[in-house]
């Protein structure tokens, strides 16, 4: 396992009390994340969940919210723009975009966990503008041109 990066993090006035991201496994690739405030979201809504905390991601990281497995089968409560990203200059609150997709109002309790947060690399794109491209096997095709009608 690679050392841990170090991220500085502000408690928020209204995240005291909260514990800060925890991965719940050693082997966990996200960290949860908990809810600052106490909501619901009504089906087909979105909220901008509070986490009562603001960070500092190092200069070549960002950090991803995805959305717990258990939420999204049971209530269909998801992240929409997953993953979210946290770019490294951004020094506001940490807020998770929830959607019910599900059929009943959605209730989060301050303290309940509601996303998770992978800590991941950045690499940069250096564009470079070419008259043609390679040629694959793939070639052009797309959006199910590659078959996957579940063979291996």
């Amino acid at each position: 396992m690679p050392e841990p990066v170090a991220v500085q993090v502000k408690r928020l006035p209204h995240g005291h009390g909260l514990d800060l991201p925890v991965y719940a496994t050693h082997g966990a690739a996200g960290m949860d994340v908990v809810s600052a405030e106490a909501v619901t979201i009504r089906p087909g809504a979105r909220h901008a969940v509070a986490t009562g905390f603001a960070m500092a991601i190092p200069d070549g990281y960002e950090v991803q919210v995805r959305p717990r497995s258990g939420l999204a089968l049971k209530h269909g409560i998801t992240v929409p723009n997953t993953p979210g990203t946290i770019d490294s200059d951004y020094r506001g609150e940490l807020k998770v975009i929830l959607i019910n997709h599900g059929e009943e109002p959605f209730a989060i309790e301050r303290g309940d966990r509601v996303a998770q947060l992978v800590l991941a690399p950045v690499t940069r794109a250096a564009w470079q503008e070419v008259d043609e491209l390679a040629d694959t096997e793939r070639g052009a095709g797309g959006f199910g041109s590659t078959g996957g009608h579940g063979a291996l």
